[in-house]
């Protein structure tokens, strides 16, 4: 069973978060949709947050988790909102059970391969020390020669927490994910299809879709708009969340 928050009444929406992050992560935004009509669950997938820890990780798992929260929810119709890792749990989601999604987003992933891209933040994690009890001060202070970018800093810091008093560690899975780190960037498969609405939500400054994917999402999801966020990288939703939720509104009203 996935751990998820669930706020508002209405048309069921679930958001997945993207890799290393949780639904806490769209606490905010989640909150606006539920006040403009929908029931909003955040989920947490498998090896974040609070979800269950398991050795099983990739992609066709994670969909399977999202069917098995549904229909323990009694969820029979929804829209859903996925960003990076989780914009990939979303569209195979929505190409494997289709006649449960209603309108899709997905946020600056496409359905292409990505080559291993993630070693230096793994790194950085890699090089702390849980076992002598660093603070969340000295925690920041080793991953700062890996990742020089503040806000990936402090988005990885949101997955710290106290395990037991004094002693911190990461909510996430770090030993499976450095196990299994390459089904972070698999393609969609390229029979797969969802020919329902759906909009593609980018960053400007992301180079994560990029105009030479646009064929392949045409073939994939051919009822698809695309649109793009200028001045905001591939955190699109937490660098302008006004504009990203105004987007996502219109689309789903």
């Amino acid at each position: 069973m996935l751990y998820s928050k669930i706020e508002g009444k209405g048309k069921p929406l679930l958001i997945l978060h993207g890799f290393l992050g949780m639904l806490d992560n769209w606490k905010s935004i989640g909150s606006k949709f539920a006040e403009n009509g929908f029931e909003v669950h955040l989920l947490d997938l498998r090896n974040h947050g609070r979800s269950l820890h398991s050795d099983y990780f990739n992609y066709e798992i994670m969909a399977n988790d999202v069917l098995d929260y549904c229909q323990q929810h009694q969820l029979k119709t929804i829209d859903l909102i996925g960003h990076s890792m989780g914009g990939k749990v979303a569209m195979l989601f929505a190409t494997m059970y289709p006649d449960l999604v209603h309108k899709l987003i997905v946020a600056d992933i496409s359905p292409k391969q990505y080559a291993p891209h993630h070693q230096d933040i793994l790194a950085g994690l890699n090089a702390i020390d849980f076992s002598v009890k660093p603070d969340r001060t000295a925690v920041e202070e080793i991953l700062a020669p890996y990742i020089s970018d503040f806000g990936t800093r402090q988005f990885l810091m949101k997955s710290l927490y106290w395990k037991t008093p004094g002693q911190l560690a990461f909510r996430f899975n770090l030993e499976v994910f450095n196990n299994k780190i390459e089904e972070i960037g698999t393609a969609l498969p390229l029979e797969n299809h969802f020919d329902k609405p759906t909009l593609f939500i980018r960053g400007g400054n992301s180079k994560y879709i990029l105009d030479s994917d646009l064929p392949q999402i045409k073939i994939q999801f051919p009822n698809y708009v695309l649109k793009t966020i200028p001045e905001v990288g591939h955190w699109l939703h937490a660098e302008k969340p006004e504009v990203f939720f105004e987007e996502s509104i219109s689309f789903l009203k």
